[in-house]
């Protein structure tokens, strides 16, 4: 089996083998599946956007627990207890972390003090030359593509990667929309030094989602997730009744405030952890129509390094 390449610039800075990089989801991203990429050569994120300052604590000792391998956080800043979570994890000695939903600057001075490696995720090339500019050490690049909160844009990871590649001097790496190890060899292509890969990592044994979401996004196509709440945060969802709500009060012109009401709390929680398929909100890329199948993450990480050698065997044979 080949393996992508070792020795770029991003695999160097977090310490990892392989520049695959599992991204942060709420409820589907905790300890277990952060270790076994981690354990894989990948590196693995625990996601503190689903969890108290308490509970990211605990992961990241049960991580760690499961690997001696490097593992992240990554934390979204528009929620409440990110100051808490940020001391937390700092606390537990995190050394790499992956900031989003917010400008880097909020957090990047006390994790730059604490020797960290900061990553910010981007929709945009100018919020990627703002990252830059704020010192991140590198930016993720996110298409429209990508399940969870998304850019409004709608600018979509082919398109996105290489303007941010020739845009910053720091180390890109492409999300959304990507789920096998041919779409890898399309990002390293575009200028990509990493990707970064959500839901596919979500759809595995260890990903902490509950089973029923698991399976709803195997049986699910392309086309079954759509972009909805851009006038409030705007979020990929799967088809169910919460998500026909949303878009039929989008279509009656709904503002930030009636969207914000039919969220309430708790959504996100009852679909992908709690499994209620009906009134949950179900986050999941367009990837969810290449998802056919709920593996270890060993086994998925070997089918994507195979499929990456494979399709550059190809290329090179063309």
């Amino acid at each position: 089996m080949t393996q992508p390449p070792k020795t770029n610039r991003l695999c160097s800075l977090l310490g990892i083998e392989h520049p695959i990089i599992q991204g942060g989801m709420v409820y589907n991203s905790g300890a277990k599946l952060a270790a076994a990429v981690s354990n894989a050569g990948g590196l693995g994120l625990i996601g503190a956007g689903s969890m108290r300052p308490e509970l990211l604590g605990e992961q990241i000792r049960k991580a760690r627990g499961l690997t001696a391998k490097p593992i992240g956080v990554n934390l979204p800043l528009l929620y409440a207890n990110s100051r808490e979570c940020l001391e937390v994890a700092l606390a537990e000695g995190v050394k790499i972390f992956f900031t989003s939903a917010g400008s880097p600057k909020r957090a990047i001075g006390p994790l730059k003090r604490a020797g960290c490696v900061v990553v910010h995720v981007a929709a945009s090339r100018d919020l990627a030359i703002k990252c830059e500019d704020a010192g991140c050490d590198a930016v993720v690049v996110e298409g429209f593509e990508a399940g969870g909160h998304n850019g409004r844009d709608e600018i979509t990871t082919m398109v996105l990667v290489p303007e941010c590649v020739r845009s910053v001097n720091i180390p890109v790496i492409a999300a959304g929309g990507i789920a096998t190890g041919e779409q890898i060899a399309a990002a390293m292509a575009l200028g990509a030094e990493a990707v970064q890969i959500g839901s596919r990592f979500a759809i595995t044994v260890e990903g902490s989602g509950h089973q029923k979401f698991k399976e709803a996004v195997v049986e699910a196509g392309a086309g079954d997730t759509q972009l909805v709440m851009k006038a409030h945060v705007p979020v990929r969802l799967l088809k169910n009744e919460f998500r026909d709500q949303v878009i039929a009060l989008e279509a009656d012109g709904a503002g930030r405030q009636e969207l914000a009401e039919l969220l309430g709390t708790g959504r996100a929680r009852a679909g992908m952890l709690d499994g209620d398929l009906v009134k949950g909100e179900l986050e999941i890329g367009q990837v969810a129509g290449l998802i056919d199948d709920v593996p270890t993450v060993a086994d998925l990480m070997s089918r994507l390094l195979d499929q990456y050698h494979n399709t550059l065997k190809s290329l090179c044979d063309r």
